[in-house]
């Protein structure tokens, strides 16, 4: 209440008129009075020395009112500034993403976006660990599947499928599985997020013999070059070494999971045009084959209700 007091009585002052004031502020001319004198009463002081025909400050009044329209140019300027923050993307923007997403494709998006932009600063984290965006305050978390908190916005990005390989010495070792059933006799290179028991395929039960688990797709890419054993990785990861011959595919008939990436950010209401710019950017941006995306949508994720 206080800062609306401030407000009317500074325009009453700028005016010169408890008429004009109200008329500026959409207020009846009666409540301005009303609410100068409980002003009055509560800081027990007059302010305004007022007749029938002008309006004068009293000392203590000039006083409250140098310090209010002070108050009044520096609400106006932050007003200002976050208008002026909308208007083009500026400030610090947090980014948390998959590693290897991060190293193969965000850094040069991040890049060209900083430089389109100058007023962007950046700060990304690329983590394996599920990043709230709420609570550690970043901007955008790029994440596989969408989250489980169901006030956050999730925006797909894109879905890779995923394909089983191994490295052509690892098959000349151990043979080539011809079925589904031959996988329970080879080694196998898994994921953390897979199940530890089978075999990660769809519509299919086929128990592994599990002989490395890791946390990171990369990592598990490079021991199934070596000829650690199979493995069940995204084709964005493996493309190259599928092209050149380091890795062959296995059982390619075989249904597996798909992946889904999405952004995940706080709030659609108010957002700001650095986090909007960015989503925008990267989406048109990142140098990946455009069959491979889904088409962009950004859905609110609503709890189901019984």
């Amino acid at each position: 209440m206080g800062l609306d007091d401030a407000l009317i009585f500074t325009r009453v002052v700028e005016l010169h008129s408890f008429t004009q004031a109200a008329q500026s502020l959409g207020m009846q001319k009666s409540t301005v009075s009303r609410r100068i004198a409980l002003l009055e009463e509560r800081l027990g002081v007059r302010l305004i020395n007022r007749t029938t025909r002008k309006l004068r400050l009293t000392e203590v009044g000039q006083a409250y009112y140098d310090r209010c329209r002070q108050i009044m140019h520096d609400f106006a300027e932050a007003e200002q500034a976050v208008m002026q923050l909308q208007q083009a993307p500026s400030g610090l923007l947090r980014i948390s993403a998959p590693i290897e997403f991060g190293q193969m494709y965000l850094a040069k998006v991040v890049g060209d976006f900083m430089n389109l932009y100058p007023q962007i600063t950046a700060e990304v984290e690329l983590t394996s660990r599920t990043v709230d965006p709420l609570e550690e305050g970043v901007d955008i978390v790029i994440m596989v599947g969408q989250p489980e908190d169901s006030t956050l916005i999730a925006r797909r990005m894109l879905t890779t499928s995923r394909c089983l390989c191994a490295s052509p010495d690892y098959l000349e070792l151990h043979g080539r599985p011809e079925t589904v059933e031959e996988l329970a006799g080879h080694r196998a290179v898994l994921l953390q997020a897979d199940s530890q028991r089978y075999w990660p395929l769809r519509g299919e039960t086929v128990p592994c013999h599990r002989v490395l688990s890791c946390n990171n797709i990369t990592f598990a890419r490079e021991a199934v070059l070596a000829g650690v054993g199979i493995a069940s990785l995204p084709e964005l990861i493996v493309d190259e070494q599928l092209a050149s011959g380091s890795l062959v595919r296995v059982l390619p008939q075989v249904q597996l999971p798909v992946g889904e990436l999405y952004a995940v950010y706080p709030s659609r209401r108010f957002q700001a045009m650095k986090v909007k710019a960015f989503l925008d950017f990267m989406i048109n941006n990142l140098p990946l084959d455009p069959g491979r995306w889904l088409e962009p949508k950004v859905a609110r994720l609503i709890p189901s209700h019984p």
